[in-house]
């Protein structure tokens, strides 16, 4: 882990295509803004854990249905 200490105003680059600048510092909380592509999400860390659950929980239920599928076909085709 990289731990750097920054004023407002002052960026910190990651990679070549994420920057991230610190707005303003009150107390304990810190506002920073990030500029990153689009096609790179941004979560805070909490929201980025409830899609990561909800996506889990996606492909279990996506697991269950193949196989549920795949049971009825096996049993529709011994009937035939």
């Amino acid at each position: 882990m990289l731990v750097l200490s920054r004023r407002a105003g002052e960026k910190i680059v990651i990679g070549n295509e994420v920057t991230i600048e610190i707005l303003s510092v009150n107390g304990e909380g810190v506002r920073l803004g990030i500029i990153a592509p689009k096609e790179t999400s941004v979560h805070r860390y909490e929201v980025f854990a409830e899609i990561e659950e909800a996506n889990q929980a996606a492909e279990l239920v996506l697991c269950e249905i193949e196989q549920n599928s795949l049971e009825n076909l096996s049993a529709h085709l011994k009937k035939k």
